[in-house]
């Protein structure tokens, strides 16, 4: 038995749920939105489902062919953001060769920048760590 395409099953269950209860403000505007956009959304269709099964009467296969109708929406997930908390692991030669300097010569302000940059990051930028190894190479050995 071929299916007929006028027969639509969402606005018969919004005019029999509207039948049931006049007063719905959510039927009312989900019948507004439905001729205007001419589908509704996965949870307005639940929403409708919830309010259509406490209605007496209605025919058992239309209401199938709603949760058909859900069940064959796609639905919008967001997936959540994951934050990695990264801890900022120590450059423990970095702060051994900054300490060594400066007990030498505790007033060279490149050293002394290196320290409140290591004080600040826990580590070096990479340009600053082969300039500070430079340093302790020239003056400490």
């Amino acid at each position: 038995m071929p299916t007929n395409p006028d027969i639509d099953i969402v606005a018969y269950i919004i005019a029999e749920v509207l039948k049931a209860k006049p007063t719905d403000a959510f039927c009312k505007s989900i019948q507004v939105q439905y001729i205007e956009r001419g589908g509704l959304s996965k949870k307005q269709l639940e929403g409708l489902q919830g309010k259509a099964l406490r209605i007496e009467g209605l025919h058992p296969g239309k209401l199938a062919t709603l949760e058909a109708i859900i069940k064959k929406k796609h639905l919008t997930h967001r997936s959540t953001i994951t934050h990695k908390i990264i801890e900022p692991q120590k450059d423990e030669a970095a702060e051994k060769m900054i300490t060594q300097i400066l007990e030498k010569y505790p007033q060279h302000k490149r050293v002394l920048l290196f320290k409140t940059l290591y004080l600040q990051q826990q580590t070096l930028p990479t340009l600053e760590k082969a300039e500070l190894e430079k340093f302790y190479k020239i003056l400490l050995k």
